[in-house]
C-alpha cells in the first residue's frame, strides 16, 4: 500500500464503498476498466475498498474489488443471506443475514466513511440514498450513465445533507472522498 495517503490521528483505518450498477444491467467494458482502476486508487491511498459481494453475478462492485486485490489493497465484501457461495475475490466477507434490496445495503453503506457510485441501477439509488440520509459522503464519476450520472452535483431533497460531488477520474473520486472524509464530521 502507499504511503502517500496520511491517516488521521486515530488508528482506524478509512473505508470507502464503491457502489455500481451490476452486470444484469449490462454495462460496458469501459466502465468496468474504470471501476478497476477505482478499486486500485483506493488501495494506493492506504484505505479498505468495501462493495456489495454479489453471489450470482458480477458487478462494477466486484470489478473494483479486483482493481484493489491487484494493487495489494484489503477488500471487504458484504454480501446478503448467508456466507455460502459468495463472491471469492475478497479478503473478507460479511454475511448480512439480509435479502438485496435494502437490508443488505443499509450495512454495507454504514459501514463507510465515504461512498463512490459509478453507473448504478436501484441498488445503486439505494444506496446513494442511505449514504444521503447518514451524511456519508458521495462521490460519482461523471458521465458514466444510470443514477451517478442523474444525481451528480444535486441533493437528494430539500435538506441538502449531502451534495453528491461529481470527479472527471477515478483518481480524483478517490482525492475527493478521502477530503470530505477529513473534512465532514459523522452524526
Amino acid at each position: 500500500m502507499s504511503k502517500s495517503y496520511k491517516k488521521p490521528q486515530s488508528n482506524k483505518l478509512i473505508q470507502i464503498g464503491v457502489m455500481g450498477s451490476a452486470a444484469d444491467l449490462e454495462y460496458s467494458k469501459d466502465l468496468e476498466k474504470i471501476a478497476e482502476e477505482i478499486g486500485r486508487e483506493v488501495a494506493n491511498k492506504g484505505a479498505a475498498l468495501l462493495f456489495g459481494a454479489e453471489k450470482d453475478y458480477d458487478s462494477l462492485s466486484t470489478a473494483a474489488c479486483r482493481g484493489a486485490k491487484k494493487a495489494g489493497g484489503l477488500t471487504i465484501g458484504v454480501t446478503y443471506g448467508k456466507k455460502e457461495k459468495t463472491f471469492e475475490g475478497a479478503d473478507i466477507i460479511i454475511a448480512s443475514g439480509m435479502e438485496r434490496g435494502g437490508g443488505r445495503e443499509l450495512n454495507l453503506v454504514l459501514s463507510c466513511d465515504a461512498i463512490i457510485a459509478i453507473n448504478g441501477g436501484s441498488g445503486t439509488l439505494t444506496e446513494m440514498v442511505i449514504a444521503y440520509q447518514a451524511n456519508i459522503p458521495i462521490v460519482v464519476i461523471e458521465n458514466t450513465g444510470g443514477w451517478s450520472a442523474k444525481m451528480a452535483g444535486q441533493f437528494f431533497d430539500a435538506r441538502n445533507r449531502v451534495r453528491v460531488l461529481t470527479a472527471k477520474t477515478p483518481k480524483e473520486a478517490v482525492e475527493i472522498a478521502l477530503k470530505e472524509i477529513k473534512n465532514t464530521p459523522r452524526k
